[in-house]
């Protein structure tokens, strides 16, 4: 059985403009706050319900988002054990990032080549 992958810690540095990740396995997640707005998962980030998935999709990967109000975070939240959730400066606050989603968005090299 594999063991459930969860943070150890989260932390929202506003200057750098990088959430930071440390799972329980030690690796440490870098996510730029425009990757993590450009990945939304919620259903009008998506395009609709039919839209989404339990991945990101790839292409977030590639997308480059301008600083703005929507690429500001103003709080994060704990949703349960499970997730957390973004309140951005422009007032957007739909997104729950699970575990296993916030994992698979991991932009280091090595998450990448998985």
């Amino acid at each position: 059985m594999v063991a459930p992958i969860f943070p150890k810690s989260i932390t929202a540095d506003k200057n750098a403009r990088v959430l930071t990740v440390i799972w329980n396995d030690e690796h440490n997640s870098q996510y730029p706050f425009g990757l993590l707005r450009a990945a939304c998962p919620c259903a009008e980030c998506r395009g609709g319900h039919e839209n989404m998935r339990s991945e990101p999709d790839p292409d977030v990967f590639s997308v480059r988002m301008a600083e703005s109000p929507a690429t500001k975070i103003r709080n994060v939240e704990a949703v349960g054990s499970y997730a957390l959730t973004i309140e951005w400066e422009d007032g957007h606050h739909f997104g729950i990032y699970n575990w296993r989603y916030l994992r698979l968005l991991c932009p280091c090299p090595i998450c990448r080549e998985k």
